[in-house]
């Protein structure tokens, strides 16, 4: 059956003139005139039966279904754009590798050690995509992932890495100020508590480890990302509830401090993470046994200490 399609230039010079919302600009972009844009748009109305542009005082402007239609437009030419560069960087010993990653984890475990990879495997490529939601490979164009969490997403292959202990740190100001509390519990009930938002029950589950009543342990400035409530611990913000190994570096060099003996470990793991269908992909198969090696051999170092 034949698709219901546009040609491919006139989306390229849609996706052009509703980024800058310019025909002049998107014709310059293009190497192009600005009536083969113009040609082109009046092409793709007729197509759709749409009128996807509007003037407004002399100004470009989007209709509502144009608009609609840009973000699709722009995603499906991103995603044609990343498999053609795939596909022309691929070889049987190497190529292109789409690795996605938890953003904190990604910049502060597995970017310091790619070098080691980089070394071992010359010939591949990464590309890296950071996001804190669950990965969709098929819509993302992702090869392999590391997944925070539990071993159950249909249709993947699953090889856990490494656990994680939570412990709770502040800056040593934190301290200071608190320094005329009598006990730990007290001085958990005058802090702050920095919230990250993929794990608002952390705080429940830590201070029920401990003991320790607060007003509300939901209460507190929110973050997105690990790397952010970090910052905001050293910034002296209040106290933050953080995986161990995400923190080592604040805690050797003194940034941080760990004022509670109370350490929790997670029920969920990382895992490396990919589609059944990529399982005898040479890169994909690379990369897998690389990071499940560092991360064993990372585990019986520390074991051992």
């Amino acid at each position: 059956m034949r698709r219901v399609l546009p040609s491919l230039t006139a989306l390229q010079f849609f996706e052009s003139s509703a980024r800058h919302l310019s025909f002049t600009r998107a014709a310059e972009e293009l190497n192009v005139t600005q009536s083969a844009i113009s040609r082109q748009i009046r092409a793709l109305e007729e197509y759709l039966g749409r009128d996807l542009f509007r003037r407004v005082k002399k100004r470009l402007k989007l209709t509502a279904a144009g608009e609609a239609y840009a973000a699709q437009v722009r995603d499906l030419l991103d995603r044609a754009e990343a498999a053609t560069l795939q596909v022309m960087a691929y070889s049987d010993a190497g190529g292109m590798l789409n690795v996605g990653t938890l953003p904190t984890f990604g910049a502060r475990w597995l970017v310091p050690r790619l070098g080691d990879f980089k070394t071992t495997w010359p010939d591949i490529q990464l590309n890296l995509i950071t996001q804190t939601r669950e990965f969709n490979f098929t819509r993302e164009g992702i090869d392999i992932a590391i997944h925070f969490g539990e071993d159950n997403m249909p249709g993947c292959v699953f090889h856990r890495l490494m656990g994680e202990t939570l412990i709770a740190v502040c800056a040593p100001k934190i301290l200071k100020e608190n320094d005329d509390l009598p006990i730990a519990r007290e001085r958990v009930r005058n802090c702050t508590l920095l919230q990250h938002s993929t794990r608002p029950r952390a705080w429940q589950d830590w201070l029920a480890a401990t003991g320790v009543a607060v007003v509300d342990e939901l209460a507190g400035p929110r973050f997105e990302h690990f790397h952010m409530v970090i910052q905001a611990a050293v910034a002296g913000l209040g106290l933050a509830l953080l995986p161990e190994f995400l923190v080592r570096e604040e805690l050797d060099n003194g940034r941080l401090v760990a004022p509670f003996d109370v350490s929790i470990p997670n029920r969920h793991a990382y895992y490396v993470v990919y589609p059944e269908e990529k399982e005898n992909n040479f890169a994909v198969r690379a990369f897998r046994d690389w990071i499940i090696a560092t991360c064993r051999a990372e585990t019986a170092q520390s074991n051992a200490a």
